[in-house]
């Protein structure tokens, strides 16, 4: 079940994150647009299986686009609805890893171990970086209109994913102290800014502290992921 669930999630985070362009995030309140995403969610999910014939594949591209229609033609833009939103979409990839645990073993992809933590890896990546940079951005959207920024353009953004991925880094490889070293480095080049304007500050911190938490999170699940997979056998011969 594990293995099939880690593929599922792999693809998931490609078809929601990855491959979800701004232009389809924008339009999916249109039918077409809608489709199109659907269309990319079962298309990641077979090439991740690596099976195009799995009728399990089609219901959760199907479950997933209810789930997205509900969002969005109910209008929910909160960040609890997102939240809502990806836990309902990883239930749903649970349930079908759970109802067909099989699916990876009977894909050509099961006779390639290695493929499943870097699968792991990646969808921890994915969404480390990118979910977490949607998930924060919402978070500070209602105090972002009473902050004046004369930084670069898109530096927040930018600073956000290099703290995240870093963050994962440290933690995927044991190294928990970097993340205490990269908290100490920001708030030390931030100094100048909290003792100038503490509206400014306090959107600095609320910012830091949510990515740092999204990240630790993400990447300690994705520690708890790579342990539950089966050990690679080195020098086993392939079936």
């Amino acid at each position: 079940m594990i293995e099939t669930f880690t593929a599922l999630l792999f693809a998931h985070a490609l078809a929601d994150f990855l491959f979800q362009t701004n232009w389809i995030n924008a339009n999916k309140h249109r039918p077409h647009v809608m489709l199109l995403h659907g269309a990319i969610v079962l298309v990641t999910a077979q090439a991740s299986i690596g099976r195009a014939d799995a009728p399990e594949l089609l219901a959760l591209a199907a479950a997933h686009l209810v789930i997205d229609g509900l969002k969005t033609w109910g209008g929910f833009t909160s960040l609890t609805a997102y939240i809502t939103d990806q836990a309902a979409h990883i239930a749903t990839i649970a349930a079908v890893a759970a109802f067909a645990p099989g699916l990876w073993a009977s894909g050509p992809w099961a006779a390639y171990p290695p493929l499943l933590p870097l699968m792991a890896l990646g969808a921890g990546l994915i969404l480390t970086l990118i979910a977490g940079q949607y998930a924060v951005s919402l978070l500070m959207q209602r105090h972002g209109a009473r902050i004046r920024s004369a930084g670069l353009r898109l530096g927040g953004q930018q600073i956000g994913l290099l703290e995240r991925g870093l963050i994962f880094l440290f933690l995927l490889t044991n190294h928990p102290i970097g993340v205490g070293f990269l908290i100490g480095a920001k708030s030390l080049l931030r100094f100048g800014t909290a003792t100038k304007d503490q509206r400014t500050a306090e959107y600095v911190i609320i910012g830091t502290l949510a990515s740092f938490g999204w990240a630790i999170v993400v990447a300690l699940a994705t520690q708890s992921l790579l342990s539950a997979l089966p050990a690679l056998e080195i020098g086993a011969s392939r079936p």
